[in-house]
Parts: structure tokens; C-alpha cells; sequence
């Protein structure tokens, strides 16, 4: 069992701490930035999107539970931003931490967020993946997601 929640003012620390060292990294290897530039432009994007923490803005923070060995525990997190104009959202930023890979949370992670989104009226999830992260296209694709580019699409709550 998956839930998806609002990130908690107290947890939201450590997920910047995450973000910013993840981002970062990627940006390094993606755009061949020092670490030091790619860290001060994962900052830059982190607090242009959050520039009040959680408080007041057009994106949204959760966190993945799941449960494990009996008891929720988080095991990642997913962002997004919905766009109600054109009834979607974008995934900023979906990762289930290490050790709990393989084991089908993410999977079920993208199921809940689609019934939710679909209960509000959105009918597309869109992002853009890594080309080098393999893992997250695999996923993606099983999930039915279909490659636009390097932007990925996916419809929702559609027969």
C-alpha cells in the first residue's frame, strides 16, 4: 500500500538537502557544469518554485508512504504542478530512495497520483526524464507513459 501526502513544514528541510545534492549531480553530468555552478542553479530552481517553503504556491510536495514491514514509512518523494488550463500537472521531481527500489512503490506511487489528479479533472501527467537514468524511463514506460522528445506524456483516466 502507497499514500501520497502533503510534505510536512519539518520534513521539508531534508528534502531540500536532498533535491539540491540530486539536482545538482545531475546537472553536472547532464550540461558538464562544476559541481559548484550546478548546485547554485539546483537552489536557484528549488526556491524559485518555493520561495515561501510550502506556504502559498503552484506546487505541490509530497511524500511516499508505504508500508513496510507492517508500518507507512516514507519512502521517497514526488513533485508536481498542476496546470489547469490545459488539465494537466508536471512531475518535477519523482524518487524513491535506494533501498526501497524494486519493490513496486513507485509504480503504485503513479497509480495513486493518477486517481487523485483524475478526481480533480486533470487527464495528463507530463515530465521530463534523464536520458541516462534508465531505471526511471523503464518505469515510466510500463506505466504507459509514451516518449514526446525528451518530454515524456501520459493520459489519464481515459478508456
Amino acid at each position: 500500500m502507497v499514500v501520497l501526502r502533503e510534505m510536512r513544514q519539518d520534513e521539508y528541510p531534508a528534502y531540500c538537502q536532498y533535491f539540491i545534492d540530486d539536482y545538482s549531480h545531475e546537472i553536472a553530468k547532464n550540461y558538464g557544469h562544476s559541481i559548484e555552478l550546478a548546485t547554485e542553479l539546483a537552489k536557484k530552481e528549488l526556491y524559485r518554485c518555493f520561495p515561501n517553503g510550502l506556504e502559498g504556491n503552484e506546487h505541490s510536495l509530497l511524500c511516499i508512504d508505504a508500508e513496510v514491514r507492517g508500518e507507512l514509512v516514507l519512502v521517497g518523494y514526488l513533485w508536481h504542478s498542476v496546470n489547469v488550463t490545459d488539465h494537466s500537472t508536471f512531475i518535477y521531481d519523482f524518487f524513491v530512495f535506494h533501498e526501497y527500489r524494486g519493490l513496486g512503490f513507485g509504480t503504485q506511487a503513479i497509480s495513486v497520483l493518477e486517481k487523485q489528479l483524475h478526481g480533480i479533472g486533470i487527464n495528463q501527467i507530463k515530465l521530463r526524464v534523464a536520458y541516462h537514468n534508465e531505471r526511471a524511463l523503464k518505469l515510466y514506460q510500463d506505466v504507459g507513459f509514451v516518449i514526446t522528445g525528451f518530454n515524456m506524456s501520459k493520459k489519464i483516466g481515459v478508456s
